[in-house]
């Protein structure tokens, strides 16, 4: 597919800025109080013991730990400044460090809109592939994490299929969720297999995982066990936390990103605990709460103000940024979903986040996946790093010769600039309507929905990813238990 019609990831962004550098600060030195007197809740006896050997303050019985600022600053410089994630190509590697900008698809939905019906149902593994090929085919979508559950399976065996109907179906990096620390080890023995060897697949990660801190201030007994088997396959890691303002967290927006700050910072003290220099980004999804009804809300305004504002945090610590945007409380993809999503992506791209996940596909405060929203979001994700590219300003887009040379009253339409900047300088969306009105409606006069619907439909009947051999993926079905025995 051309990238003629996409302005790619890794575009600077910092235009807009949702808190000061003084502000960094002051988040900062606050959020160092709480690690000093409150602590953190580790209900995992192995983190407890390795936070207890490098210095930090632990109560076993209370399973709380406390640290000072110095000791924290001291245990995350080892965090890396950049963070390399690949592709099974090398046109879709990412290299998430400063304030360039990537996108792309997010959560563990478990329930999907029927590409035929249009209902709402179960996601199934089959949803996972096409998902994946559908993100394949789409050029503002810069990554996959793995969107939906396949809920046909055994929970055991949810992992391994999860992650190899993804990477089969997409050659952009793929991460995702897990659910058991086997599950971990499986899925990084066959990626290595895939990849050629160990060494190989650690050069070049094309897959990472993502295990949570739960709010308020608790590393969960699972999660945290996963975090470190995650840890010891070498592989990149995310480790967020959700705080809701109002119900997990504080009521101001401010006191969430101080406790959130708490909870991304001890998921980074923990990698570089288990080993100095990890792969890890600092990972945030601060969210809000309709304290109307207690609803949780992920597609608030304010939702997109404090995860743009992790772009400044993270500028602080040296830290590369995953964030969460777009994502919407609609039940359709509509102009709710529209709004919302456009709302929190485009305020997440400007502030330089570097990994905004969530952005793509997903409805119902992430509980519910949409083909037809991928279509939709790949246009509005365009847009979005379109303004993150700004406008440049130099001798010749200044065009003084060509204004010149057309002269009052004259025409730019056929002049050779406009040949030059008509595929670089604009953004041209795939699903809008631009025709005039009787044009529109002597087509069909479809609705945005119904041209996504039919865009989705036709990239999912003709895209064709990059395989993977068949001997390595027989071999991969042979030897790694619990996966599926036959594939598409």
């Amino acid at each position: 597919m051309s990238k003629k019609n996409a302005f790619p990831g890794g575009l600077t962004g910092g235009q807009y800025t949702a808190i000061s550098d003084s502000d960094a600060k002051k988040i900062h030195n606050a959020s160092m109080k709480v690690f000093e007197i409150s602590g953190i809740q580790v209900n995992d006896e192995t983190a407890l013991k390795i936070f207890h050997d490098h210095g930090a303050e632990v109560d076993f019985k209370r399973k709380i730990v406390k640290a000072d600022e110095n000791w924290v600053l001291d245990k995350i410089k080892t965090a890396p400044s950049s963070v390399k994630l690949c592709g099974r190509e090398e046109k879709n590697d990412l290299d998430l460090t400063k304030k360039k900008v990537y996108i792309g698809t997010g959560g563990t939905a478990t329930n999907i809109l029927d590409l035929k019906t249009g209902q709402r149902r179960p996601s199934t593994l089959n949803d996972v592939q096409n998902t994946a090929k559908l993100v394949d085919a789409l050029n503002n979508i810069h990554f996959l994490v793995i969107p939906c559950y396949p809920n046909e399976l055994d929970k055991k065996n949810v992992d391994v299929n999860r992650f190899y109907a993804a990477i089969r179906n997409t050659s952009k990096h793929v991460m995702g969720g897990v659910y058991s620390p086997e599950g971990i080890k499986n899925i990084a023995n066959y990626a290595a297999k895939i990849a050629g060897s160990k060494e190989a697949l650690l050069r070049n990660p094309f897959i990472s995982f993502i295990t949570c801190i739960m709010s308020p201030l608790v590393m969960d007994r699972d999660y945290t066990e996963m975090m470190i088997t995650a840890v010891e396959t070498g592989l990149p890691l995310a480790t967020p936390t959700a705080p809701m303002s109002g119900t997990t967290a504080p009521a101001s927006l401010a006191g969430t990103l101080v406790q959130m700050n708490v909870e991304s910072l001890s998921g980074v003290i923990l990698t570089q605990l288990l080993n100095p220099g990890h792969p890890v980004l600092y990972s945030c999804v601060p969210t809000t709460s309709d304290l109307r009804k207690g609803n949780f809300c992920f597609g608030s305004i304010e939702m997109g103000m404090m995860n743009a504002a992790c772009a400044e945090l993270s500028k602080f610590y040296n830290i590369p940024t995953y964030v969460t945007a777009g994502v919407n409380e609609s039940k359709l993809p509509d102009m709710q979903s529209g709004y919302e999503g456009m709302a929190t992506s485009l305020l997440c791209c400007l502030s330089g986040c570097n990994y905004i996940h969530d952005a793509a596909g997903l409805i119902d405060s992430g509980m519910t996946v949409s083909y037809a929203q991928y279509v939709a979001d790949d246009d509005i994700l365009g847009m979005c790093m379109r303004a993150v590219k700004g406008i440049e300003v130099n001798e010749k887009s200044l065009a003084v010769d060509v204004i010149n040379r057309v002269g009052p009253g004259g025409n730019y339409l056929f002049d050779p600039h406009v040949t030059d900047y008509m595929e670089t300088e604009f953004f041209y969306n795939r699903v809008s309507d631009r025709k005039a009105y009787g044009s529109w409606y002597s087509e069909g006069a479809l609705d945005t929905r119904q041209r996504a619907l039919e865009r989705a439909k036709k990239l999912l009947e003709t895209h064709k990813p990059l395989p993977i051999d068949k001997t390595v993926e027989n071999e991969i079905i042979k030897t790694i238990p619990g996966m599926v025995k036959e594939w598409d």
